[in-house]
């Protein structure tokens, strides 16, 4: 019981940090849609990806070594935070150079536009990134729940004054969604005193080593999750342009009505799978909490289907209404994406970091041929499909390879032809322009897979009986 009790806390205090992160930069949405250009969408979209694939490859993905070392206390505190830091600096010293260069040269006019702030979304997101790893090694959730809630309200009070009232425009939004994020580093390095950690002249030799071995093979894994969740922005902006990428971007605001669920879930399972580890399962404790996980998902997948249009015609003005097209297929990948997060978390309890980038990069090439066969063809909605494709390749890569650590009985059968419903969901859709049709047929398919779920969901309530 005290497994359960660890997680739902855990749950708990993700939930308040990220409802304010995740959700209430939903509801801006319209603000966003409203005040700005599909091409400037798409240019903050186009800098965001960068920089999502510089992080893992110029820090050698070592916020992933701080989190996993700082939950097991392997090492002390002070020779993680030192390395990490270490990396942190050469890392943003290889940026500067790099706008350096360009600003020289002018190789891409676009970067050296707004080079400042691509530097500073740089800075903020790579210590970002190790912050909040080592707040969560440490098990200061709380602490990181404060700091989302203060970081959001601060970002969205930073947004409405820089766009609604100064009319700043892309640099507004730049700056707002930086400050928001720099405020929360600032916030946790105080509370959890990190600075008293750092001892640049002491070497740590020994754990550098060793957390580079461990990050080093989730390079490649970042960098094939980066592809499947960023690589098709390029491939659309090549092939259709930066105004289509905005609007395949803004698509990604309702599904992430799912993300917010599973990235609550991931972040508090990583903890407990670590912690509890048992490859025998013999409590059922993995398999119960795999059974719920799946089917709360793939109902909350299916329901935002159902809702895509009208949920669409309340966030997505002028030019980004279209984007509804691309949200079903973007939240069935979010959905593999999500229970391979968990099964992605056995093999961070038994440190086989190696499995991570071999299952993701036969996703990412999967992904790139995709796109490169659909995009020309079909546009933006063919890099949503492509990216659902490659995270359920994923996903079976992985549950296969994670039979050799740990026994979790599941009905695979069951969950793969719910997992086809939600694809019927998908492609009637698209297919059926008379409004009241269209939602009979999708309400039909909604409840078969509650029919489906039954003795799941009827676990959950019996968990939630004995937790009261």
């Amino acid at each position: 019981m005290n497994q359960y009790r660890y997680l739902l806390k855990n749950i708990g205090l993700l939930t308040l940090s990220n409802f304010a992160t995740k959700m209430l930069s939903f509801f801006l949405v319209p603000l966003y849609t409203t005040l700005l250009t599909t091409t400037e969408y798409g240019t903050y979209d186009l800098f965001n990806t960068t920089i999502g694939v510089l992080l893992p490859i110029l820090t050698l993905n070592v916020q992933e070594a701080v989190l996993r070392f700082s939950i097991d206390n392997q090492f002390s505190r002070r020779s993680i935070v030192t390395v990490a830091t270490r990396y942190l600096i050469i890392s943003n010293l290889l940026v500067i150079g790099g706008l350096g260069v360009n600003a020289i040269f002018r190789i891409n006019e676009l970067v050296y536009e707004y080079s400042f702030f691509f530097f500073l979304m740089y800075l903020s997101q790579s210590l970002s990134g190790i912050l909040i790893m080592y707040v969560r090694g440490i098990d200061k959730i709380k602490e990181l729940s404060i700091s989302s809630v203060l970081a959001s309200a601060l970002t969205i009070s930073f947004n409405i004054f820089l766009l609604a009232v100064f009319r700043w425009g892309l640099a507004g939004y730049f700056l707002a969604n930086i400050l928001g994020t720099l405020i929360q580093c600032i916030y946790l390095m105080w509370k959890v005193n990190v600075f008293k950690e750092i001892k640049l002249r002491e070497r740590f030799e020994e754990e550098k080593s060793a957390m580079v071995i461990y990050s080093r093979p989730l390079i490649a894994n970042s960098i094939a999750w980066w592809v499947n969740n960023a690589s098709d922005r390029y491939i659309v902006i090549f092939f259709c342009g930066l105004a289509e990428n905005g609007i395949y971007s803004v698509a990604s605001k309702i599904p992430s009505i799912l993300n917010i669920f599973q990235t609550i879930f991931n972040q508090a399972w990583t903890l407990s799978a670590v912690k509890d580890f048992d490859s025998e399962d013999k409590d059922n404790f993995f398999t119960n909490t795999y059974k719920i996980y799946n089917c709360l998902m793939v109902i909350i997948c299916s329901a935002i289907i159902v809702a895509d249009k009208i949920l669409a015609k309340l966030l997505y003005a002028n030019d980004f209404y279209i984007a509804w097209e691309y949200v079903p297929w973007l939240t069935i990948a979010i959905l593999f994406g999500a229970i391979s997060g968990y099964i992605g978390g056995f093999f961070a309890a038994v440190k086989d970091s190696k499995i991570f980038a071999r299952s993701t990069l036969f996703g990412a090439f999967t992904n790139i041929i995709l796109n490169l066969l659909l995009v020309p063809f079909i546009g933006a909605l063919g890099a949503a499909i492509a990216t659902a494709v490659s995270y359920f390749e994923v996903w079976a890569f992985r549950y296969w390879h994670s039979r050799r650590y740990i026994k979790i009985k599941i009905k695979l059968v069951r969950d793969c032809i719910s997992y086809i419903i939600l694809t019927l969901q998908s492609v009637v859709l698209l297919s059926v322009s008379q409004d009241s049709l269209l939602y009979v047929i999708e309400l039909v398919l909604f409840v078969w897979i509650l029919i489906i779920y039954r003795d799941d969901l009827l676990l959950l309530y019996r968990a939630r009986r004995n937790k009261s």
